[in-house]
């Protein structure tokens, strides 16, 4: 089963260019991401139509965040993403007319919009910023364990 993991990238992506003082190239975020260049560009691209990012060229050039990180949240990324498909399970659809799958595709439907609709109000509540500031206190113990 595949699922849709651009979420999770995404939000990969945007941590590692909090952290960075100057813009990242595609090919530094591939790096990071362990992801082809083009589907970075790709992904990043939805997020410059969003007015998250931007890019810039030449030498000095990349991908720089120009959202406040406290204002974006999961929910914001998600919709900038396409709002794509929160559960990877669905209903079968293989005898419409019967009236038992009717029954169970209603119940079904029922669960994954409750579920969906808690899930996108969590989405809401959690930042950009407070996902930098998970990171920074794991970084922090981290480094502290090391030394």
């Amino acid at each position: 089963m595949n699922r849709d993991s651009r979420l999770s990238t995404v939000l990969h992506a945007l941590l590692h260019m909090a952290e960075q003082e100057g813009p990242m190239t595609s090919e530094a975020l591939g790096q990071c991401l362990g992801a082809n260049p083009v589907v970075v560009r790709r992904t990043m691209g939805l997020l410059r139509e969003a007015g998250l990012v931007e890019a810039g060229r030449g030498h000095a050039g990349g991908w720089r965040i120009v959202a406040d990180l406290e204002r974006v949240s999961l929910r914001h990324l998600h919709a900038a993403l396409g709002e794509p498909a929160v559960f990877a399970i669905g209903n079968r659809n293989a005898m419409p007319d019967c009236l038992v799958e009717q029954s169970v595709n209603a119940a079904l439907d029922d669960a994954f919009a409750e579920a969906e609709a808690l899930l996108l109000a969590r989405f809401e509540q959690v930042t950009l910023a407070d996902l930098a500031r998970d990171f920074a206190q794991r970084y922090a113990k981290r480094r502290s364990r090391q030394e």
